[in-house]
This record gives C-alpha cells, sequence and structure tokens, in this order.
C-alpha cells in the first residue's frame, strides 16, 4: 500500500510567496505505529535528513521512529498540549455531557495551547532547516492537530495563503478514516478516556475543522499579533525567516 493511504504527505507545490512550496522538502505525517513494513520501506527510500517528532516522550517510547537512517537527526521536541497527554483534564472536559459544543470548544483549546507549546522548539526546527537537513519529516501521532498547528505555522510562515493552507490541513481528514475503517476508534477513546465520548463528539476528537486552526490563528493574533512576530519570539529573527523561506519555496 502506498504512504499516502496514511495521513502522510508532500508539501510541495503549495502557491507561496513569490512561488510554490518545493517538493520533496517538507514532509507531514501521522506517526510510525500505523505504518506496514512495506510503507515504512517507502520512508526509508526517500531518505529524510531530519524528523522533527512532536510527541510526548511516553508516545515516543512506545512506538518509536526505528525506521531512518543513521544520517538523519531525529529531534524529539515534547510538545504535549494534545488530548493524547492530557490525562485527567482531558477526561473531565469531555465526561460532561454528550454535546457536541463540548469536543469542539475541547479541541479548539487544545490547539491554542499547541501554539505556545511549539514556541520554545522553533529554534531547534529552524536550525535544521537553516543547516539543509531535508527532506524534513513532521510528524505527531494522528498528524493532524500538533503537526496541523505546525505546519500551519510554518507555511504561513513562507508566504501561503491561509485559504491553502486549510485545504491541505482538511486532508488529514483521512486519519479518522482510517480509524473507523480499522475498528479502532473504540478501544482509542477507552484508552484515553475510559469511556465512550458521544458519537458527534468522537467525530469532533478525531476529525478535523478550520474552527481548529482558526482558533491557533487567533491565539497568534492575541498574543504576538502575527506568525512573523510569534516566529520572532521564538528567536528566529528576520534574516533566519528569510532562509526559511529560500530554503522551502522555490
Amino acid at each position: 500500500m502506498p504512504v499516502t493511504t496514511l495521513n502522510f504527505r508532500d508539501l510541495g507545490g503549495l502557491p507561496a510567496a513569490g512561488g510554490h512550496t518545493r517538493s520533496g522538502v517538507l514532509f507531514r505525517s501521522e506517526g510510525p505505529r500505523n505504518f506496514a513494513p512495506d510503507q515504512l520501506a517507502a520512508l526509508r527510500h526517500r531518505r529524510f535528513r531530519s524528523i522533527i517528532d512532536l510527541r510526548s516522550a511516553r508516545e515516543r517510547e512506545e512506538v518509536p521512529h526505528d525506521w531512518h537512517g543513521a544520517d538523519c537527526l531525529w529531534l524529539g521536541l515534547d510538545v504535549n498540549a494534545d488530548l493524547r497527554v492530557f490525562g485527567n483534564e482531558g477526561r473531565e472536559r469531555l465526561i460532561k455531557g454528550p454535546e457536541l459544543d463540548i469536543a469542539v470548544s475541547t479541541m479548539a483549546e487544545t490547539y491554542r495551547e499547541i501554539v505556545g507549546a511549539l514556541l520554545p522548539h522553533w529554534a531547534t526546527v529552524a536550525a535544521a532547516l537553516q543547516a539543509g537537513d531535508v527532506p524534513m519529516l513532521v510528524n505527531c501521532t494522528a498528524g493532524k492537530d500538533r503537526t496541523g498547528v505546525a505546519i500551519a505555522l510554518l507555511l504561513e510562515l513562507v508566504g501561503v495563503p491561509r485559504e491553502a493552507i486549510v485545504a491541505d490541513y482538511l486532508r488529514s481528514a483521512i486519519f479518522a478514516e482510517n480509524l473507523v475503517r480499522a475498528g479502532e476508534v473504540e478501544p482509542g477513546m477507552m484508552a484515553s478516556f475510559g469511556f465512550m465520548p458521544s458519537p458527534d463528539q468522537i467525530d469532533a476528537l478525531i476529525g478535523v475543522r478550520e474552527d481548529y486552526l482558526e482558533a491557533a490563528w487567533a491565539e497568534i493574533a492575541r498574543v504576538w499579533s502575527d506568525v512573523p512576530g510569534y516566529f520572532a519570539a521564538a528567536g528566529i529573527d528576520g534574516a533566519a525567516q528569510s532562509h526559511i523561506r529560500t530554503v522551502l519555496v522555490d
């Protein structure tokens, strides 16, 4: 099966300031749990130079990246703002009732939290990009929430318009589709929360919604004014931001 049957894709070809994002340079993905041996072999064949792994230490320990070559820079960056690692907090939010709004607001709050949780890690990511450690793969567990915010902010930094960013983000609906098809929704919910949320809530939790990215962008505007200001607060100055654009945009 091709890797594109999972939540994995090349981010090349998107419209950006002065051109398009380069193909074969930046990739996004779910974590390695669901990759079959032939798919891992396909990843190995791509010869990634860096992996930005946004999972928690526990997630990485349970399912490590053990397929890449010795010359690949693997960076485990501990972005813990995710329902999978919220523990009791996520459970207490969802146990209040079966209403869809509870799950949607919980996910929106998660996306706002992810923005701040990523902030201390951007200098590390920027250094890898500036050093030419590409192709680069960015992943979390589902490839849609932590990875979704990280990729959205990075793409906006290099001039990709928001409508194109949202269109790419919504392609991560494939993760939920695969979960349902494989019968893994109930085991996953029980493992995470110890009970089954309502069907509407499950759809909101495992899926993607433009509202979620909008919550992340609203947090950027509230605290840092705009995306360049956010990256500047992360220690990435104008010159470094320009360098990243030259790496990612043709």
